[in-house]
């Protein structure tokens, strides 16, 4: 294949593939998620990345925003609604590294992984299921 033609996605592609990974969740998933915004950049934020400890900003693919369902309570008010941001970049790079996945497969996996943390799962709590399937 010829790739002296090809770019890499589009922030707009790549946010595609993304609402297509998200309209893909089997029940009850995709209900319990439908609130939730994606957003893609580049990179996060130099504050985002201070306050995570991050110094390579490679190294963050993905980030939730929100208050996840399990900490949410009928007297919440004003609260903001949960977001996940997706870094093309980083994603973009681990793909290229990898070259064991699909691009779509990789930004699913990412979104699903901050999808977890809506639904009130640790980093850890995560990985050991996806250790398990």
């Amino acid at each position: 294949m010829d790739w002296t033609a090809r770019l890499a996605p589009s922030l707009d592609q790549f946010a595609a593939l993304a609402e297509a990974a998200l309209a893909a969740l089997p029940e009850p998933f995709a209900a319990l998620s439908a609130e939730v915004g994606i957003r893609i950049e580049d990179f996060a934020t130099e504050e985002v990345l201070d306050s995570l400890g991050i110094q390579d900003p490679f190294e963050l693919t993905g980030l939730y925003q929100g208050v996840d369902l399990s900490r949410r309570s009928v007297l919440d008010s004003g609260v903001q609604p949960s977001m996940v941001f997706l870094y093309r970049r980083p994603i973009l790079d681990e793909w290229c590294e990898r070259g064991d996945v699909a691009l779509d497969d990789l930004i699913r996996h990412v979104l699903v992984h901050e999808i977890g943390h809506h639904f009130g799962l640790s980093d850890d709590d995560i990985h050991r299921i996806e250790d398990d399937a």
